[in-house]
């Protein structure tokens, strides 16, 4: 059996290059709320409140349990935890491709 090389283990474990997409976003996201909230220095119970959501769903996002957040939610959470506006980049890998 061949050894395959992925370029994230999003890709090596979704089912399609679009579902990879998202968790690899999901992950990212999820770790810049989850490191704003410990900047806030709060309990679980107060940062919570400052987001909108339960104690246990905090505590879900903090632990990382990716799978409980669609990509709209951790969406809808960044703007009280992080403040300002998302901003994403579209990157053409095409070339990348090509080059290859």
């Amino acid at each position: 059996m061949a050894n395959e090389r992925f370029s994230s283990v999003w890709d090596a474990i979704e089912d399609t290059p679009e579902q990879a997409e998202n968790m690899r976003l999901r992950a990212e996201l999820m770790g810049k709320i989850a490191d704003r909230v410990a900047e806030w220095g709060e309990t679980q119970k107060v940062a919570a409140e400052r987001l909108g959501i339960t104690q246990p769903r905090l505590n879900d996002l903090v632990n990382g349990r990716i799978n409980r957040f669609s990509l709209d939610a951790l969406v809808n959470l960044s703007r009280p935890a992080l403040g300002g506006h998302l901003h994403f980049a579209f990157e053409d890998d095409t070339k990348e491709k090509a080059m290859a």
